[in-house]
């Protein structure tokens, strides 16, 4: 199955984002065997940084960092993909701003929770970073439940367990891009949560 012959975007409404950045996932993968999804924020400017750019794609070094730094020995995105891990945006243009509009969240979560619908074998959701946790927090209340994240800092919530239907969900910090290598607490706290949803995997409820 190839992700971006799945879902997508046919209108563009929304007004704060690049819509020339858009991208979903153009890979191979077999759905049946995902166990986790780790959803980060917006696309990267260029195409290149994205997780499954050819070379060494910025997403796909701070990410294979991450996994390092939790104890997973790997050298590329793709052998996380071997593992089990696939990986995405919430939003799937760039940003023009600092920050997301609420609507164009809102928006964009009807495509991640088409493309969510794709792995139903998955038990962890990682959701990395503020605009991930308000994405699967719309796709819930359209499905007529509570928010799946309580309100609050990152560093107050993470941590406790969180449940989206049947799959463990884990709050944490934005791993994509350049802004992981700046703080090392955020850093150490990103590696825990790693370590803990890799463990759920095993003994989710």
């Amino acid at each position: 199955m190839r992700v971006n012959q799945c879902v997508g975007c046919k209108e563009f409404p929304c007004g704060d984002v690049k819509h020339e950045c858009f991208i979903v996932p153009d890979m191979s993968v077999k759905p049946h065997n995902i166990s986790m999804v780790m959803i980060s924020e917006v696309a990267p400017d260029d195409s290149a940084d994205y997780y499954y750019g050819k070379g060494e794609p910025l997403f796909g070094q701070t990410t294979v960092q991450a996994f390092n730094d939790a104890g997973v020995r790997v050298s590329s995105v793709q052998e996380l993909v071997d593992m089990g891990v696939y990986f995405t945006t919430a939003v799937k243009c760039g940003k023009t701003g600092y920050g997301i509009r609420a609507a164009t969240i809102r928006e964009c979560s009807l495509i991640l929770e088409q493309e969510l619908a794709l792995f139903d074998k998955v038990k962890v959701l990682m959701l990395m970073g503020d605009v991930a946790i308000k994405a699967v927090n719309y796709i819930a209340k359209r499905a007529g439940q509570r928010r799946v994240i309580p309100a609050g800092s990152t560093y107050k919530i993470r941590g406790q367990e969180y449940f989206f239907g049947e799959r463990r969900v884990f709050p944490s910090y934005l791993q994509a891009g350049a802004a992981f290598f700046i703080e090392r607490s955020k850093r150490r706290m990103i590696a825990e949560d790693i370590r803990a949803a890799l463990h759920a995997i095993d003994g989710v409820k």
